[in-house]
């Protein structure tokens, strides 16, 4: 029997991607690898506790939710990690999202789990870290973000999607704002003028909780 270590789990509003305002079931697995300079969930990168498979999966099934999110941390750092997805997407009958930090293999995430793949730009402090195999290894329900916290992030950031096709590889390409470091507003009016094909994304879940 599996098991992982989680930071926590919780029911919240979905943040990000194409399913954001959904209610969500996210289980946060602890540990990362990376230490981006504007990461808010820095307590996950502590060692958790040991939960196993079936246990998880009896939680959310208990949740009157539509779909699951196992989250970090980075999640793909863990062992057990492709046994609670295959469990998760076989056992509850939600829709399964993985939100990853692009530096691992994606390939270990199984059929019909989502990834939510960021690529980080210069402003994490992270942007040499990615595994650039992964943009081959995206699925077509998969989604990349960019989370962009100045105008020479998102520069870079058009450059990388233009470089590489990424639109042709996956579901979605969303460019969200660091919340408090650009202004949603003007990061849609760069996006129209120079007419790119990537999603404009707020994080709704910080939006939430300051408002």
């Amino acid at each position: 029997m599996a098991t992982v270590n989680v930071c926590e789990t919780f029911v919240s509003i979905q943040g990000e991607s194409t399913y954001a305002g959904l209610p969500c079931f996210f289980i946060r697995l602890a540990g990362c690898n990376l230490r981006c300079k504007y990461c808010d969930t820095k307590y996950a990168y502590k060692a958790g506790r040991d939960v196993n498979v079936p246990d998880l999966v009896r939680q959310c099934k208990d949740c009157n939710v539509v779909i699951v999110e196992i989250t970090g941390g980075e999640p793909l750092l863990q062992t057990g990690f492709a046994e609670l997805a295959k469990a998760l997407r076989d056992k509850t009958g939600k829709k399964v999202l993985v939100e990853t930090n692009g530096s691992c293999n994606i390939s270990v995430i199984p059929d019909r789990v989502a990834a939510i793949m960021d690529i980080k730009c210069p402003g994490s402090g992270e942007s040499e870290s990615m595994d650039v195999g992964n943009i081959r290894r995206l699925r077509p329900y998969d989604e990349v973000k960019f989370v962009l916290s100045s105008r020479s992030d998102y520069l870079w950031a058009k450059k990388f999607v233009g470089k590489h096709k990424l639109e042709s590889y996956c579901n979605a390409v969303l460019f969200s704002p660091v919340y408090g470091k650009i202004n949603a507003r003007m990061l849609g009016e760069w996006i129209i003028k120079d007419q790119l094909p990537v999603r404009l994304q707020v994080q709704m879940h910080k939006v939430i909780r300051m408002t």
